[in-house]
């Protein structure tokens, strides 16, 4: 399926949550990693990538900045390609996904996952029925995740009182006190003992 005269695309990579973001994460590395697979196996020239981190998948795409920045750049030069790692990394509910592909069609773009499948493609009703229930499997899988940690964050602060947030100094201090460290631990549980 490689080309012989390399087409340029653009990547687009989406994380939903700031836990997922940072030097030490691998959701954007794997995103990169596929696209890039993909691209050379299909004769793709990735020349610029655009990543929208904690944004969830639900937003609109016109209220993403990344994803506004890549139609900005599609109109402007015309790469006609964007490569996603998978249509849940586009978008995460049906409309959102739905009323995105029909952006980029309008614009004349091809939307690709890492996989070869052509979001795009509207010809086939069977693969638009695909993508469709594709959509409502990925927003469904979101709204179970959201309620399983709504449901963990509220037994946890049952349990503890607290949940989410940094620990507080006399936190800190109790569990150095666990640990048996006693110097830091009592001095700290001192000095807010004596703070109203």
């Amino acid at each position: 399926m490689s080309r012989k005269n390399k087409v340029d695309a653009i990547a687009y990579l989406r994380t939903s949550s700031a836990a997922n973001v940072g030097a030490d994460k691998d959701s954007d590395r794997r995103q990169r990693d596929a696209i890039q697979a993909f691209a050379k196996h299909a004769g793709f020239t990735v020349v610029e990538e655009f990543y929208d981190a904690a944004v969830s998948g639900a937003d609109p795409i016109d209220t993403r900045p990344g994803f506004r920045a890549l139609l900005e750049r599609i109109v402007s030069n015309g790469v006609r390609t964007v490569i996603v790692e998978d249509a849940s990394r586009f978008a995460r509910t049906l409309m959102v996904q739905e009323a995105g592909i029909a952006t980029l069609a309008g614009l004349g773009v091809q939307v690709l996952t890492s996989r070869g499948d052509d979001l795009t493609e509207s010809d086939d009703e069977m693969r638009v029925a695909m993508r469709q229930i594709a959509g409502v499997f990925s927003q469904l899988e979101k709204t179970r995740l959201v309620k399983k940690l709504k449901a963990a964050r509220v037994r946890r602060r049952a349990e503890d009182g607290k949940c989410e947030g940094r620990k507080s100094f006399a936190e800190m201090a109790r569990a150095r006190l666990k640990d048996g460290d006693s110097t830091l631990a009592s001095r700290s549980l001192r000095s807010s003992m004596t703070q109203p």
